[in-house]
C-alpha cells in the first residue's frame, strides 16, 4: 500500500510560516505537544492547513461516533488511499488513545475481516465506501453491532 504520487514540500516552522499557518502549528504545538509532520508540511497552503485543521475538529466534534468509532473510520479512509503515513498515525491513536481493540486496527491496516462484526467480513475498502458494516441506514447516532458483553466490536466502552 503506497501513495502514487508524493509530494516534495518542505516542512516549515512557525517562524518560517505565514500569520495563519503560524498560528495552526503554534494551536498544535501546545494542544498536542509537537507539530505533525504532515501539518508542518501543509503549513505551506495556509488555506490548506486551516480547512484540514477545521473539518478534522468538526468530525471529531459533530460526527456522533465514539472516538474509537471515529479511528476506524479514520483508519480505513486513510488505508483506502493509500496513505501508509495516516495509516501509521490512525493506527497509533487507535491502539493508544481511542481504545480500539488491537485485532481491528490490525484487520482494518492489513484489509482483513474485522474479528467479532459478522457485519464487517469484507474489505474495509468495499465498507469505507458504502458504511456497509451496519444494518440499514446509518443514523447519526446509531452505534455498531454490541457483542454478548454488551460492547461494540469496534469500541472498548459499553455501547451507548
Amino acid at each position: 500500500m503506497q501513495s502514487e504520487h508524493k509530494l516534495s514540500l518542505p516542512t516549515l516552522t512557525a517562524q518560517q510560516a505565514e500569520p495563519m499557518a503560524a498560528q495552526r502549528l503554534d494551536e498544535a504545538q501546545s494542544r498536542l505537544g509537537f507539530v505533525p509532520n504532515m501539518y508542518a508540511v501543509m503549513a505551506n497552503s495556509p488555506g490548506l492547513l486551516d480547512t484540514y485543521i477545521h473539518g478534522y475538529e468538526r468530525f471529531r466534534e459533530l460526527s456522533g461516533l465514539t472516538p474509537a468509532e471515529q479511528e476506524v473510520v479514520l483508519l480505513a479512509i486513510s488505508r483506502e488511499n493509500g496513505c501508509t503515513y495516516c495509516v501509521a498515525a490512525h493506527s497509533f491513536l487507535a491502539d493508544q488513545v481511542s481504545g480500539v481493540p488491537t485485532a481491528v486496527t490490525d484487520a482494518i491496516r492489513d484489509g482483513g475481516a474485522i474479528p467479532g462484526s459478522p457485519r464487517c467480513t469484507s474489505s474495509p475498502a468495499s465498507w469505507s465506501r458504502s458504511a456497509g458494516c451496519r444494518a440499514g441506514p446509518m443514523s447519526r447516532r446509531s452505534s455498531p453491532p454490541a457483542t454478548a458483553s454488551g460492547r461494540s466490536s469496534i469500541s472498548s466502552s459499553p455501547s451507548r
